[in-house]
């Protein structure tokens, strides 16, 4: 695997070139969880399909070091509390960096990917169901839809052509499963394409969901 590092476009990243030669390769971005780093999903990249480009991005939002998130959270016993200012600005900083990317790496803009876990998952959303021509399809994993977000989401014609990969734990002890059966219903009423895949696990990705993913990533080239 080729491992380079740029800071060129808005965001810090890590890149996986296609080890399959391609002349327009399909994309994949991938969006780290709150504390964590670009590091930490990067570790997947080897599992994602050979003729892919796969980046994976660094949170705007520096907690500490090596820690980073899209925005900032705050736990409480009866909900999680975010900083919707932060929330939105990484949401167009998200759609910036695709933009970003066009200008020092080769893919095919018809086909961006984006693949996110915990608020990553929760980015992937927020991204794709506003600016649904840009993104062909989305995996989020034990994430939630942010209904902040909604009043901002495209209709139901722009989304038609939207793909939609959900996956979660059963067992989730940070987001709660509740939240996957919420996106779903959501989802549903907006006509999208999706497919739902739950797992008696915490919060976490093991291998399984890995090939679940793979497997519908497959299918939707």
């Amino acid at each position: 695997m080729t491992n380079t590092i740029s800071q060129k476009p808005s965001l810090h990243y890590l890149v996986r070139q296609p080890k399959v030669a391609t002349q327009k390769p399909p994309l994949i971005i991938l969006l780290h969880g709150v504390g964590s780093n670009e590091q930490n999903m990067f570790s997947f990249a080897n599992a994602l399909p050979d003729n892919f480009l796969v980046v994976s991005a660094r949170g705007p939002v520096t907690l500490r070091k090596n820690s980073y998130a899209w925005f900032q959270v705050q736990f409480t016993p009866e909900k999680s509390i975010i900083n919707e200012e932060q929330a939105e600005k990484s949401r167009k900083e998200i759609l910036k960096f695709i933009e970003d990317l066009k200008k020092v790496e080769d893919f095919d803009e018809n086909q961006v990917y984006l693949m996110g876990f915990s608020q990553g998952g929760i980015m992937c959303y927020s991204v794709a169901l506003t600016e649904p021509e840009k993104i062909k399809g989305i995996a989020a994993m034990s994430g939630r839809l942010l209904p902040e977000v909604k009043p901002l989401v495209a209709d139901n014609e722009r989304l038609k052509k939207l793909k939609i990969f959900v996956s979660h734990g059963t067992h989730d002890s940070v987001l709660k499963f509740q939240y996957a059966l919420d996106a779903i219903d959501y989802l549903k009423s907006k006509k999208l394409q999706l497919e739902f895949h739950q797992y008696r696990e915490d919060h976490t990705i093991n291998s399984e969901m890995i090939a679940d993913f793979v497997s519908w990533l497959r299918q939707t080239e």
